[in-house]
């Protein structure tokens, strides 16, 4: 047994400096970013924020809509092959290339991923999604994926640290998805005492990424538009929202009316409705590490994307960053113990 003394932090814990700017306007700020990958030979260029591959949040009708603000769709794992054919059939160019093709690590899943992939040619992006990329199959799957699919841009995750970190992208993954507990319908943490405060694991994991010329997306914990702008500032390449994205028409989640008030279910998913819903129930052999929530329905996602990239936009002027590429270069974290007045926030005023 050993203790790291060093203090980890959450995007609660602190808070950006602001610095002198030429800028006049959020108008100015760019939130495009052109990528190029480690290994695959293709390139894109958007906004880094991906809707997660959730079974609610990452759905062929979210990509459709996210797609018209150059921002990409992790699609769950749990569409069919026939869902995935009607998809693709009836989708432009410009959507298909804002999908991300998300697989487990099961032989199932990499006979589906070959499938699905022979489909389309625009298909470039592969997500191998578990909760605990730490174990020794799930390398050795990295590996098989990337030897078969040489010319994709593979994400592989989750983990928090920078040396798994390295040994993933050694192992043939282009981006990493770094974090474990932070999601607001995750209760891994709980469940298991383990986890690592989200900032301190995007500033480490990035750094050793970046290192090796890989990127890493941070996936979960962000609530409010200004956590989107800590973790770019902490030197995340991609975001990937869940909670953010969820009760909206895009969305999967069952509806429910309580009073005059709708709500959308919202649930992790290792969580007992999802296990539930896919495999028939929790195995002996383990525990529920998510919950279920009730979201109030917020109609469309094109109001709540617009309000988050307008908070981007604002925190790149308050530093002086006129594009989204350049916040990490121009922040500066201080440690707070308060990060807003919250007088109104419980009244009925």
């Amino acid at each position: 047994m050993r203790i790291e003394e060093d203090i980890k932090l959450g995007f609660k814990d602190v808070l950006i400096r602001p610095k002198r700017s030429t800028l006049k306007s959020r108008s100015q700020v760019d939130l495009i970013r052109n990528f190029s990958f480690k290994y695959s030979l293709n390139t894109w260029s958007g906004i880094p924020i991906i809707a997660a591959n959730m079974d609610t949040i990452g759905t062929f009708e979210m990509v459709k809509s996210l797609s018209n603000f150059n921002i990409l769709t992790a699609v769950h794992k749990y569409y069919s092959l026939e869902d995935w054919i009607n998809f693709i059939n009836i989708s432009s160019d410009k959507i298909l290339d804002h999908v991300i093709v998300s697989i487990g690590t099961s032989d199932i899943d990499f006979i589906k991923l070959k499938k699905i992939l022979s489909l389309s040619t625009k298909l470039k992006y592969i997500c191998i999604d578990v909760a605990n990329g730490y174990s020794e199959y799930f390398v050795s799957f990295l590996k098989l994926v990337r030897e078969n699919f040489l010319d994709k841009i593979i994400c592989a995750g989750n983990v928090v640290t920078g040396e798994m970190v390295e040994e993933l992208i050694l192992s043939g993954a282009d981006i990493v998805k770094v974090g474990i507990g932070p999601g607001s319908v995750c209760t891994t943490r709980v469940k298991t005492g383990v986890g690592y405060p989200q900032l301190s694991a995007i500033i480490e994991c990035a750094d050793a990424a970046h290192g090796l010329g890989g990127q890493i997306i941070s996936d979960g914990g962000c609530s409010v538009s200004g956590d989107l702008a800590k973790a770019f500032g902490g030197g995340a390449d991609f975001i990937m929202l869940g909670g953010m994205l969820a009760g909206h028409n895009e969305c999967l989640g069952q509806i429910i009316q309580i009073k005059s008030k709708k709500y959308m279910l919202f649930y992790g998913m290792s969580s007992e409705s999802a296990m539930q819903r896919y495999v028939g129930g929790i195995a002996g052999y383990r525990a529920s590490e998510g919950k279920t929530v009730k979201i109030p329905f917020r109609g469309s996602i094109e109001n709540t994307i617009r309000d988050i990239l307008g908070g981007l936009r604002s925190a790149c002027t308050y530093v002086g960053a006129s594009r989204l590429k350049e916040l990490t270069k121009r922040t500066t974290f201080i440690r707070v113990s308060e990060q807003e007045n919250c007088i109104f926030n419980h009244a009925n005023y």
